[in-house]
């Protein structure tokens, strides 16, 4: 295994060569007037945070990136793009679920060159902690054929996340509060770890190498066991003072609905979430509905009740849009999670929803799917550990 004792600190001494890091990430090759361009720095700035970028293997200049020739300005010498190395680190992300732990192995531009699954029997921490540390040791183990050290490890949970201080104040599907995380999984990896809410990881990894690369402002909702939101405002992924900024799932969408995990009524996640639409179907069928795969089915066989309860979910889905599009008026919002196996029978409702509940022109916003299997969020996991990586203190 991968002794992970000696930890390497990335060489972006100020927050313009992190900003420059991070834009050749997501949009390179880049020459270095396209960076000054799209970070605002000067060509000075951006020639003397690259230099040790390109000394210390983390940046690689690219004579055959794009159409297979070094650009040549009006004046002067060609310029030559610049790209990242994808293989000068590696990072491990690991998304936990309620019974399942997802890890993967990335390279330093986040993608996948390893997943396991593991399942996970028993919720309690001390228990899903020697489970991850089982996982990340094996993944570790693997990286060795690569000849790079892992540099960090992100985790995703669902739930009420403080990144900063690592700790896990609430998870509904794993049952923990206050679970100082980042510590315990730091203590038995040997890693430098970053604890994240799951869908604003997901969030990170869609603004850096997905369907949001190039917007400042867009959002992801996700649908299934919870209704999640991941929220990038200029440029920036919120997640507000108290760490719980786009928690739509708890927006009430109907003061007399059925009760919330979070105590109230009503809330969105009560309404459109898979636990939601069986125990809906139960109610109003007064048949019993085993898991989501039987009330899919069902649906598309046109039982009824099961029928109606995808109807409610997604006009509550819709409207809850329509509060992020009328609130913070995103150029796109990406709708993703497990739920969308079920998408054929409720999209109509969230799109007639979305549209009488968006205010004006933010109906404009383009509202897209974008299935991601749960490999792609623990590979957030990894981009909440590169973002970590790149900008931590020197």
């Amino acid at each position: 295994m991968s002794s992970p004792a000696r930890t390497e600190t990335f060489p972006a001494a100020t927050p313009a060569a992190a900003h420059i890091f991070t834009t050749v990430l997501s949009h390179g090759p880049l020459t270095r007037l396209e960076m000054a361009r799209r970070t605002g720095l000067s060509a000075a700035a951006v020639t003397k945070a690259v230099r040790p970028l390109i000394e210390s293997g983390y940046l690689v200049e690219d004579a055959d990136a794009g159409a297979g020739a070094a650009v040549r300005p009006a004046l002067g010498r060609p310029a030559t793009p610049v790209r990242v190395d994808g293989g000068r680190a590696l990072f491990i992300g690991v998304k936990l679920t309620g019974d399942e732990i997802i890890g993967v192995l990335t390279d330093l531009c986040c993608r996948i060159l390893l997943a396991r699954r593991v399942p996970l029997a028993d919720r309690h921490p001390e228990v899903v902690l020697a489970a991850t540390a089982d996982l990340v040791r094996e993944l570790l183990t693997e990286a060795d054929g690569y000849g790079v050290r892992v540099a960090g490890l992100g985790i995703a949970v669902s739930g009420d996340v403080d990144r900063a201080e690592g700790v896990v104040r609430y998870s509904p599907f794993l049952e923990w509060r206050d679970v100082a995380l980042a510590r315990l999984a730091a203590a038995v990896t040997g890693l430098p770890v970053t604890v994240d809410n799951d869908v604003r990881a997901l969030t990170v990894a869609e603004q850096w190498f997905g369907a949001g690369v190039g917007l400042s402002d867009f959002a992801v909702v996700t649908v299934g066991a919870g209704i999640g939101c991941g929220l990038v405002v200029h440029g920036r992924v919120v997640a507000g003072t108290h760490g719980v900024a786009g928690e739509i799932g708890h927006v009430t969408v109907d003061p007399g609905g059925p009760r919330c995990h979070c105590g109230n009524r009503g809330c969105l996640e009560a309404v459109a979430a898979d636990g939601a639409i069986l125990a809906r179907i139960r109610e109003t069928g007064g048949t019993e509905v085993s898991d989501t795969a039987e009330a899919v089915e069902r649906a598309r066989q046109g039982d009824t009740g099961a029928r109606e309860a995808y109807a409610r979910a997604g006009n509550a889905i819709g409207r809850g849009i329509a509060t992020v599009a009328n609130l913070l008026g995103p150029a796109r919002v990406i709708i993703s999670g497990e739920g969308l196996a079920a998408y054929d029978l409720f999209a109509e409702q969230i799109r007639e929803a979305f549209t009488a509940a968006a205010f004006g022109s933010a109906a404009r916003c383009d509202v897209q799917t974008r299935p991601l299997p749960f490999e792609e969020w623990a590979r957030g996991a990894a981009a909440t550990a590169i973002q970590s990586f790149i900008n931590a203190p020197a």
